[in-house]
């Protein structure tokens, strides 16, 4: 088994982190376009890969439970895990929530991890290179977030980049136990898929449109979600 494409779509997080090396000062309206843009990249990486997928393989039922499950699950890590929004601005907000900032995001990667792995595990030869490239693709602007987050939280360039590797290596070692498991918990494959998808969804609802439209920038981060989706 070829685990080169699982490598990649892991390592998408990191790649997207890398602009922050030369990226000195960000804009509120270019850090709203941005925002804006990935809600776009995350929407259509569930409407086009991930949503389909869990249908393919289930039906509606299952991919309604799923997606259900992945917003409850954001909702208690929300709720659990004290919150820091993108936009905050202060200074240093202790290095206990940062940590734990660090867990949620590997908690969310967890189980995009497992579904590309288990994707490649199964028997459907298809499946395996659409999801790894949904979750890819969302993962370039997921890792910019995070390390955007972690410099504003006034973390160093590089050990930004170094936090967010950290997520990349959970997400790697979900999708090599899911390529060893894949076989046996096959059955588990929509389901993860449309976790992953309600998650996505929620943190695009939840997060990234309230921040892109809360200073004044509607219009500008309104056509760049479009461009983000297409």
């Amino acid at each position: 088994m070829n685990i080169l494409p699982i490598v990649i779509s892991s390592l998408c997080t990191s790649i997207g982190a890398i602009p922050i090396l030369f990226i000195k000062n960000v804009s509120h309206k270019g850090k709203d376009v941005m925002l804006s843009y990935t809600a776009g990249i995350m929407v259509a990486a569930s409407a086009y890969g991930l949503i389909p997928s869990a249908i393919k393989l289930s039906n509606t039922t299952i991919l309604i439970i799923g997606i259900l499950i992945g917003t409850l699950v954001l909702t208690l890590l929300e709720s659990l895990i004290p919150h820091t929004d993108l936009d905050n601005s202060k200074k240093d907000s202790g290095n206990s929530n940062l940590i734990l900032f660090i867990i949620a995001m590997s908690i969310h990667n967890f189980p995009e991890g497992l579904s590309v792995g288990i994707s490649y595990g199964s028997n459907d030869l298809e499946l395996g290179p659409l999801v790894s490239f949904a979750i890819g693709l969302q993962n370039v602007p997921e890792g910019f977030l995070i390390a955007l987050f972690l410099v504003i939280q006034n973390v160093n360039r590089c050990k930004a980049i170094f936090f967010t590797t950290i997520t990349d290596v959970i997400e790697l070692c979900a999708g090599i136990m899911g390529v060893f498991f894949g076989k046996f918990f096959e059955f588990v494959i929509p389901y993860g898929l449309a976790f992953a998808a309600g998650s996505m969804l929620f943190v695009v609802y939840k997060e990234l449109i309230p921040e892109s439209h809360g200073d004044g920038n509607e219009r500008a981060s309104t056509i760049t979600f479009i461009l983000g989706f297409i």
